[in-house]
Order: C-alpha cells, then sequence, then structure tokens
C-alpha cells in the first residue's frame, strides 16, 4: 500500500514526539485531542498540548467531549480519510464503533512491555515496583484495556537514578522511532496475541500513592520516591504536617521506621523498615524548597525525631 493517511488521538506532552515523528514521514489528516481545560489560579481554559501545537501547525483538529455514541465525531474521521489512527496517551476510551472506521483501525503506543502494566500509569508502577527493564509495546487496539494484540515490542533498560520524569522523556522517544516503524511496515505487521496469564495492572495513580511508607525497605521508598516524582510527588508527615521530600536515596543506617538518624550537609538520614534513606531537600506546605540540613535546624528536628508512619487502609 501507499503510505498511510493518519488521524493522531493524544493530549499532553508526552505525545508531542510521537506527533512529530509522524507527520515527518506520513500525511497526518486529522488530530484528536481532550477538550480544552481550566488551568492555573486565574482557570483560564487552556488547550492540551497536542491541540496547541495542531494548531500551529494548522493541522485538522477535533476535541469532542465524548467519544462513546457521538456520530457526528465518528462521521468526521470516516470522510477524514484515515487509514489508519494512531493513539498516544490520548486519555479516553475507545468505543469498537469507532475503532472499526479506519480500514486498519487504532494502533496504540504504550509505554509498558505488555501484557505486564495494562493500564494508565505504566511508567511509574514500573519504577515504584522496582523494575530493571521496561519498554514500548505498539499494539493493535481492541474494546479492552491495552488487550489487543502487539505489533511491536522494544525492550529499554531503566538507570537506577531515573525517575519518572527522565524515564517518560525516553519512552516518548522509543514510542516515536517504533510506531514509524510501524506505519512503514503496514499492513504487513503480524498480531500476536498477548499472554492473559501474564497481565498485570497500572492504574491512575492518586495522591496517596505518593505518601511514604517508613516501614518499607529504603529501596521500596527510593523506588516510590523515583515513580511518582512528576505527580503526586513524594508526601511524608511529621506532627500532623504534610512535607514534600525531594533528592531521595538509599544510604547506610538502622534505626526504627521514620526515625530520624543524623542531620547534616550531606541532608537527612531517615531509617526504614530496612536501612535508610538519604533526603537531601525538604519543602514545608506552602513554602519554597530548602535544603533539608536547613529545614531541620528550623523546624527542630534532631536524631531521634520520628515521622509520622502513614500506612494505606486495607484493601
Amino acid at each position: 500500500m501507499s503510505a498511510p493517511r493518519v488521524a493522531f488521538f493524544g493530549s499532553p506532552a508526552f505525545a508531542l514526539p510521537v506527533l512529530e515523528a509522524i507527520r515527518e514521514r506520513f500525511e497526518v489528516i486529522l488530530v484528536v485531542a481532550q477538550p480544552d481545560k481550566p488551568v492555573g489560579r486565574g482557570l483560564r481554559l487552556t488547550p492540551p498540548p497536542v491541540a496547541a501545537r495542531a494548531a500551529e501547525l494548522e493541522l485538522p483538529l477535533a476535541q469532542p467531549k465524548k467519544l462513546r455514541g457521538n456520530a457526528p465525531f465518528e462521521a468526521k474521521l470516516r470522510e477524514s480519510g484515515a487509514d489508519v489512527a494512531v493513539t498516544c496517551a490520548y486519555g479516553k476510551i475507545l468505543p469498537a464503533s469507532l475503532l472499526a472506521v479506519p480500514p486498519h483501525g487504532f494502533l496504540n503506543t504504550h509505554t509498558s512491555l505488555l501484557p505486564a502494566y495494562r493500564g494508565a500509569a505504566p511508567i511509574q508502577w514500573a519504577l515504584i515496583r522496582g523494575e530493571a527493564v521496561t519498554g514500548t509495546t505498539i499494539m493493535q487496539t481492541d474494546v479492552g484495556m491495552d488487550t489487543g494484540p502487539i505489533l511491536l515490542q522494544e525492550e529499554l533498560p531503566i538507570a537506577p537514578e531515573w525517575t519518572s520524569i527522565e524515564l517518560a522523556d525516553i519512552l516518548s522517544a522509543q514510542a516515536a522511532r517504533l510506531i514509524v516503524e510501524a506505519l512503514s511496515r503496514l499492513p504487513h505487521l503480524t498480531p500476536i496475541p498477548q499472554d492473559e496469564s501474564r497481565a498485570t495492572h497500572a492504574p491512575m495513580l492518586v495522591k496517596e500513592d505518593g505518601f511514604v511508607r517508613w516501614t518499607d525497605t529504603a529501596q521500596a521508598v527510593v523506588n516510590r520516591y523515583r515513580g511518582v516524582a512528576a505527580w503526586p510527588q513524594t508526601t511524608a508527615f511529621l506532627n500532623g504536617a504534610r512535607l514534600k521530600l525531594l533528592g531521595l536515596s538509599v544510604t547506610d543506617g538502622q534505626g526504627q521506621a521514620g526515625e530520624v538518624l543524623r542531620v547534616g550537609p550531606e541532608g537527612l538520614i531517615v531509617a526504614c523498615g530496612e536501612g535508610a534513606v538519604r533526603v537531601a531537600t525538604v519543602q514545608p506546605e506552602a513554602r519554597k524548597p530548602q535544603p533539608a540540613q536547613v529545614w531541620a535546624q528550623g523546624a527542630g528536628v534532631t536524631p531521634g525525631t520520628r515521622f509520622d508512619l502513614w500506612e494505606p487502609a486495607p484493601a
């Protein structure tokens, strides 16, 4: 077949490299993004990054509020003449009637080695759970949650210092490269069904996912810090007051979970259920970040002080 005409579905900045890579090689005939949303203190109505970029490029743009039962939007996609649609962090479930519109269906870029980490936050949960390897999957979208057959897949070793911010940037570039390969090889890719017995899930993060579990091992505390670095970030509690913790790393030390072992220029050393973590920076609520030693001196935090223990409610 000749080069496919592509409809691109995406919303956040993560999807921009994928859009740019596609439009360099193929004709993007429609961009679909989520509706504009109020942002900031002034609640100014702001387009998502993909919509803003489409407007800059003067590409046809649609921002439907809903997809299910939206006959006018389905007609718009059909009339666009798209041979295939690509989704990247679009953020909405696609109904079966829409999936059937392009002749080659929908291809999705998913930032995990499916069937591992299906769901909204695969990058974050791979880090929280201490994975050493992740990757990108190009899949044929079906009506399930990331359950469609695999078309292409590539591994990516995770560097131990990467947070979700760095990992997202690298995976975005990998996804951009792989989707171009997939589109170039249409319709000659062989779909491989996912092994349901190996499926794991990566649900959307909530604020509590960023709360420090001091009774975990030091490595688990740091892994969680890495996973929630973009949002909701790492939160600890001291006498009920919330604190953001930044620059966490594993270090030597033993004590009661949450106990401050040392305070010095290197930061705050806090005991975990096993081992200890170093905290470089602390940000009290409604204040700017400051070196942990400076914060500790002002807050009267000394060796022996214990952070509040927080544990998730039983499921």
